[in-house]
C-alpha cells in the first residue's frame, strides 16, 4: 500500500514539475515568436486558441456561469492582459533567462501585498529574503558589467508587481466563494483574446499569413501546452498534494527558464549573472518557506 501511495505521489510531483517546465520554456518560445510578429499579434493568436480550448473544456464541465463570475472573470482578465503584455514585451527585449528569473519575484511580492491587505505583517526574516532577491536581480541584469537594466528587464519587473497584485486580489475576491476555476479561467482567457484582437487590429491577420509551421508549433505550445493543458494539470496535481508541496514544485519555473534559455536558446550567464540567479531562486524559496510557516502558525 505504501509503495502505491509513493508511486502516486511521484506521479503528482512529476506532473507539477512538468507544468513548471512548460511555463519555464514559454519565455524562450515567446521571445522567438516576437522575432516573427508583433507582440500584440502573437498574444491575440495565442489567447484566441487558448480561449477555444478552454471553451471546449468548459462545455465538458457543463457548469453555468453566474453574473458574479462574468464580472470577476472579465475584471481579472483585463488585469491579466496587462501582465501578459508586459511579460511578452519584456522577454522580447531581454533574455529568456532574465525574464524567467525576474518574474519569479512575484513569489516574494505576493505575500508582502497579502500582509498589507490583511494587516498581518510577515517576520523580519522574510524581508531579508526579499532584499536578497532584489540584490540578485541587480546582479543578474549587470551580468556583463554594472549598468542600468534594459527596458525588457523593467517590463518584467512591472509584470512581477502587477502579477502579485492580481494574485492577491484574486485570492481575496474568491475567498469563501463557490466560483468555478474552469469558468473563471475561460473568462480570463476570452477577455485577454478580445482585448489583444481589438488592439492588434490587422497585425493579427498579417501574422497569420506569414506564420510557417515552426511558428504555428510555437504558438500551439504556448496556447495549448503551456496554457490550457498546464492549467488542467495544475488543478489535477494541487487536488492530490499539499499546497506547500505544490508551491515548491511550481516554484521551480525560473530554474527551468534558465535551463531552457541556456541549453536551447544559447544564452549565457557569466559570474555575476550566475550569482544573481542563485540569489533569486534561493531567496524566493526561503521566503516562500518563511511565509508558509508564518501562515501555518496563524492558523493553529
Amino acid at each position: 500500500m505504501k509503495v502505491v501511495e509513493t508511486l502516486k505521489r511521484r506521479e503528482v510531483d512529476l506532473a507539477l514539475l512538468l507544468v513548471a517546465a512548460l511555463w519555464g520554456a514559454s519565455y524562450l518560445t515567446a521571445k522567438t515568436l516576437t522575432e516573427h510578429a508583433t507582440v500584440l499579434s502573437v498574444l491575440s493568436i495565442r489567447f484566441s486558441i487558448t480561449s477555444i480550448a478552454m471553451f471546449i473544456i468548459w462545455t465538458f464541465k457543463r457548469t453555468s456561469i453566474s453574473r458574479a463570475e462574468w464580472i470577476l472573470g472579465t475584471c481579472l482578465g483585463s488585469v491579466q492582459a496587462l501582465i501578459i503584455y508586459c511579460e511578452t514585451a519584456g522577454v522580447s527585449r531581454t533574455t529568456a533567462t532574465n525574464a524567467g528569473l525576474i518574474i519569479s519575484l512575484c513569489i516574494v511580492l505576493t505575500p508582502i501585498l497579502e500582509s498589507v491587505a490583511s494587516k498581518n505583517w510577515l517576520p523580519r526574516s522574510f524581508f531579508v529574503a526579499a532584499v536578497m532577491a532584489v540584490v540578485g536581480v541587480g546582479l543578474l541584469v549587470s551580468d556583463n558589467g554594472f549598468s542600468a537594466p534594459s527596458i525588457g528587464d523593467w517590463l518584467m519587473l512591472a509584470a512581477a508587481f502587477v502579477r502579485a497584485i492580481h494574485v492577491t486580489a484574486m485570492g481575496h475576491l474568491t475567498k469563501s466563494k463557490n466560483f468555478s476555476s474552469v469558468s473563471i479561467t475561460f473568462l480570463q482567457s476570452l477577455t485577454c483574446a478580445l482585448i489583444f484582437l481589438l488592439v492588434a487590429g490587422h497585425n493579427t491577420v498579417d501574422a497569420i499569413r506569414t506564420f510557417h509551421s515552426a511558428q504555428w508549433f510555437e504558438i500551439s505550445f504556448l496556447s495549448l501546452f503551456a496554457g490550457a493543458f498546464a492549467f488542467l494539470l495544475t488543478l489535477w496535481g494541487i487536488r492530490r498534494t499539499s499546497s506547500s508541496r505544490a508551491s515548491l514544485l511550481l516554484g521551480t519555473e525560473p530554474v527551468w527558464a534558465v535551463i531552457v534559455g541556456v541549453v536551447l536558446g544559447g544564452e549565457k550567464l557569466l559570474v555575476l549573472g550566475a550569482i544573481g540567479a542563485v540569489l533569486i531562486v534561493g531567496a524566493t524559496y526561503v521566503g516562500q518557506e518563511i511565509e508558509l510557516n508564518h501562515r501555518t502558525k496563524e492558523i493553529f
